[in-house]
């Protein structure tokens, strides 16, 4: 069972006031906080084994290397690949969703088709327009149902023989909703396409399998799951890895250069050009230590229960509009909502100044808020360190701002 109160002693952060209030920090789709054993590994890095990967015989130069390479066996274990080979560090999703489309890519052509959903984050559209174009494929989106879900009717209408991809979020960024993935991947298998998943919101809160999953390729970030900024995983089937060339060139990468051609190290390396983020990845090893000690199975189940106990209380306030499901066990710990009548961006500075941190805005997600016909929400989002206390403080901020706006009067 998690003791979220006793969990929030790792994360110093936490413990700050923000205009005179105790920080309650609900933004954490946009990144996590981080824990001082995580903390502490970035600084023992730098302190004691700073030194370049794969390159040098000398002793610091085989310790980086090893917790390097460790690391990504963790990663592996983390999401269940099949091998370390299969596990390529970014600077995070949405570098790795561009891998796959630029290298992958090459693979489309004229005709095919490329299927999204109306719920993907701008990092799984962009990179799959930019091929559309090069390759003159067409994009092909799914809709959603009247409460938010992906429409799995419309999905295997869309999902032809012409689809060469499916991009699709595990989980959305503004719904809070859990695509079925393993079913879409039967789905596009059974097409001849391949199923390319960005797992940024589902990756730090539930148990990955990418082989029960099927997936061809699966995303996630670090800095979303207690590691640091500017690192990231591609998960890849082998299959698919070798026949792919890499989209970066340079140093480490390389096997043989000779004066006008070059041969690629084997996997995983042959994707990871030049120096790579040593102590970023050394330090998402000890973020997956931290999460696989509390366990991601009750990591999802604590924030069902958080998600259950403060969606009725948000519910109740009139004038609020929650956006996705309203069933509390039909989402995740992502919450969007706009406060009648009000901007999000000023409900989000009123609940700054009641110390509660949340995000305003279109969330990278411009196409669904358009889908939704409104220009932007508030978003918070839970994680496994907040406290039934902070759900109480978002409501009562809420109220408190709705009463500002109406009357003005706190």
């Amino acid at each position: 069972m998690i003791h979220a109160e006793k969990l929030r002693a790792d994360f110093p952060i936490l413990f700050q006031e923000v205009n005179d209030e105790a920080l309650v920090y609900l933004d954490n789709a946009a990144t996590t906080q981080k824990p001082k054993q995580v903390l502490d590994a970035l600084t023992n890095y730098y302190e004691k084994d700073n030194a370049n990967v794969h390159r040098g015989v000398h002793t610091l130069a085989e310790r980086a290397t090893h917790e390097y390479e460790a690391a990504r066996e963790k990663v592996r274990r983390f999401i269940h690949a099949n091998e370390t080979a299969e596990v390529l560090f970014t600077r995070g999703t949405t570098t790795s969703l561009n891998w796959v489309a630029r290298s992958f890519g090459e693979f489309i052509h004229e005709g095919d088709e490329i299927v999204l959903s109306y719920m993907e984050h701008h990092s799984n559209i962009i990179p799959w327009q930019q091929l559309a174009k090069r390759k003159g494929a067409t994009l092909k989106y799914i809709e959603l149902t009247p409460e938010g879900l992906l429409d799995m009717v419309d999905a295997k209408e869309k999902i032809t023989a012409k689809t060469k991809i499916l991009a699709i979020a595990h989980v959305s960024n503004v719904l809070g909703v859990k695509n079925p993935v393993k079913e879409l991947a039967e789905i596009v298998h059974e097409k001849g396409g391949v199923i390319v998943v960005d797992g940024a919101q589902a990756a730090p809160h539930m148990p990955i399998n990418v082989q029960e999953l099927d997936c061809d390729f699966y995303a996630f970030s670090g800095h979303k799951m207690c590691g640091p900024t500017g690192i990231g995983v591609l998960y890849g089937k082998r299959t698919w890895l070798e026949q792919m060339e890499p989209v970066e060139f340079g140093g480490e990468m390389i096997d043989f250069v000779e004066l006008y051609d070059s041969t690629w190290k084997e996997l995983p390396w042959k994707f990871e050009a030049g120096t790579p983020n040593i102590a970023g990845a050394i330090a998402l090893g000890h973020a997956i230590d931290y999460l696989e000690t509390i366990g991601l199975a009750e990591i999802h189940r604590y924030e069902e229960e958080i998600v259950a106990y403060v969606l009725p209380k948000l519910q109740a306030i009139e004038g609020l509009t929650i956006y996705g499901p309203q069933e509390p066990e039909k989402r995740t710990g992502v919450i969007a909502f706009n406060l009648e009548n009000l901007h999000p961006h000023d409900v989000a500075t009123a609940l700054d100044m009641e110390g509660v941190a949340v995000r305003a805005g279109h969330h990278c997600a411009q196409p669904l808020l358009k889908y939704l016909q409104v220009p932007a929400t508030a978003r918070a989002s839970f994680y496994f360190y907040n406290t039934k206390q902070d759900a109480d403080r978002l409501v009562e901020a809420i109220l408190a701002t709705k009463e500002f706006f109406q009357h003005g009067t706190i």
